[in-house]
């Protein structure tokens, strides 16, 4: 069985980070793949070379010098390649580079080459074979990647070359330009490699220790998520818990590959695993009955007031459409006999309030709306929750004797997830109330 071990920016952004992944790689024979990103920040005030390349394609686009750019990020890589004593030849690699600077190089390409660079130098450390992502993920033109052809690429690469190093990130058009994924695509590289190869495992080596079970910056040293499923990592990544590139799930979770989440500074910490549902893993973790807590602040609902609405068919229907119309993105709609409410982030409102209204005054009839704003919404996510009764009673019961009013709730219908809205003010309370209450 193979695992797919993919390293983020902070794990290959200088040439002790590569020695830790040396020591990571060598301590499982089954890490027959490595895919990585391009270097990144070494310190608080230091630059990720993925940036620094945006930023000289900035300069060559508006013929700026950018001399001062290249040499930051040449000696990046100079300085993992002498530390380490390798064999390649970044003077050739950063010739062909410059010369295409000079000749309008295509900003995908001229990215690319942080990654590009990273995994040459890791395959050569490593003793690896070096695969070109350009030659294995394979876009379509239409920026969705060609999962047939990819995989038949991936397939016949890693059959020639069974330990190999990828570049993440990139991948190539039909006609051969490079295409890049959107920030933080190296995740779907590794994802999808894992998918092609049917890994056993796909991990994630980053800088923390697997998914933590509330935002650190509300809650000192908050305890770490040891199993949770893919519907749960949704929901908590929905509300704001950064973790993994959205796209980089689906590929493995269809053909129900865990994903480890694992910190390249701490090998010995276990990390979070992610499953799908049914697994037996999940039988052996019935301890906790909230998995995480995760919360978004500034929405705005807008209340919509008229007798007997709740008997008005389609009135609800038209106010929505009259929302799409304006590509606002709708998170909530609380219903009451004479009222429902649209709630969206204030963001998203911006410019567009009072046509809006005028909108729906227009074509809904419907006079009495009122605004209210300010609003956060906290998710309290577990699986487990189902199973418990009276745990939304005892949830409400505890932010309520915290003297916190909850002005919106919602509950998904597998239950795994319940949504409370409250004032911004009361954000870090009630996140902190829950957590010490079920939690800590």
């Amino acid at each position: 069985m193979i695992k797919v071990a993919k390293f983020g920016g902070s794990s290959v952004a200088d040439s002790n980070q590569f020695k830790k992944i040396k020591n990571i790689i060598s301590s499982d024979e089954k890490r027959h793949i490595v895919v990585v990103s391009a270097g990144g920040k070494r310190f608080k005030d230091d630059n990720k070379i993925t940036d620094l390349l945006y930023l000289c394609h900035a300069h060559i686009k508006y013929k700026v010098n950018y001399d001062w750019i290249m040499a930051t990020i040449e000696s990046r890589y100079r300085e993992i390649k002498n530390s380490l004593n390798l064999s390649i030849d970044l003077d050739k690699e950063f010739d062909e580079i410059k010369k295409l600077m000079k000749s309008n190089i295509p900003e995908d390409f001229l990215v690319s080459r942080g990654e590009y660079l990273t995994a040459k130098l890791m395959a050569d450390y490593l003793g690896y074979s070096f695969i070109d992502a350009k030659d294995i993920i394979h876009f379509q033109y239409d920026g969705k990647v060609n999962m047939k052809k990819t995989k038949e690429a991936i397939v016949t690469a890693i059959d020639k070359c069974p330990k190999a190093v990828i570049p993440g990130f990139y991948g190539s058009l039909p006609n051969g330009d490079i295409k890049l994924f959107s920030r933080g695509g190296s995740d779907i590289t590794g994802s999808i490699v894992a998918n092609c190869v049917d890994a056993e495992l796909y991990e994630n080596w980053t800088d923390v220790s697997g998914i933590l079970m509330a935002d650190p910056n509300i809650i000192k040293n908050p305890k770490q998520i040891e199993i949770l499923t893919y519907n749960e990592l949704r929901e908590l990544s929905y509300m704001g818990a950064d973790v993994l590139h959205t796209d980089a799930v689906y590929p493995v979770k269809i053909a129900n590959i865990p994903i480890n989440i694992r910190n390249t500074n701490c090998p010995e910490n276990n990390g979070t695993l992610i499953v799908n549902e049914g697994s037996e893993l999940l039988e052996e973790n019935k301890k906790n009955i909230i998995t995480g807590i995760a919360g978004r602040k500034d929405f705005t609902s807008i209340s919509f007031y008229k007798d007997g609405i709740s008997n008005e068919i389609g009135a609800i229907k038209r106010v929505l459409e009259i929302f799409e119309k304006y590509g606002l993105n709708v998170e909530q709609v609380p219903t009451g006999v004479d009222t429902f409410s649209v709630v969206v982030s204030t963001k998203s409102l911006n410019g567009k309030a009072f046509e809006l209204l005028t909108d729906i005054k227009n074509y809904c009839n419907i006079e009495n709306i009122k605004f209210n704003d300010g609003i956060s919404f906290i998710s309290i996510v577990g699986r487990n929750m189902a199973k418990t009764p009276g745990i939304s009673g005892k949830i409400f019961g505890a932010v309520g004797d915290m003297g916190i009013n909850i002005k919106t709730i919602s509950q998904s219908p597998d239950e795994i997830n319940i949504i409370i809205g409250v004032d911004n003010n009361n954000f870090k309370k009630t996140i902190e109330t829950i957590y010490n209450k079920f939690i800590a």
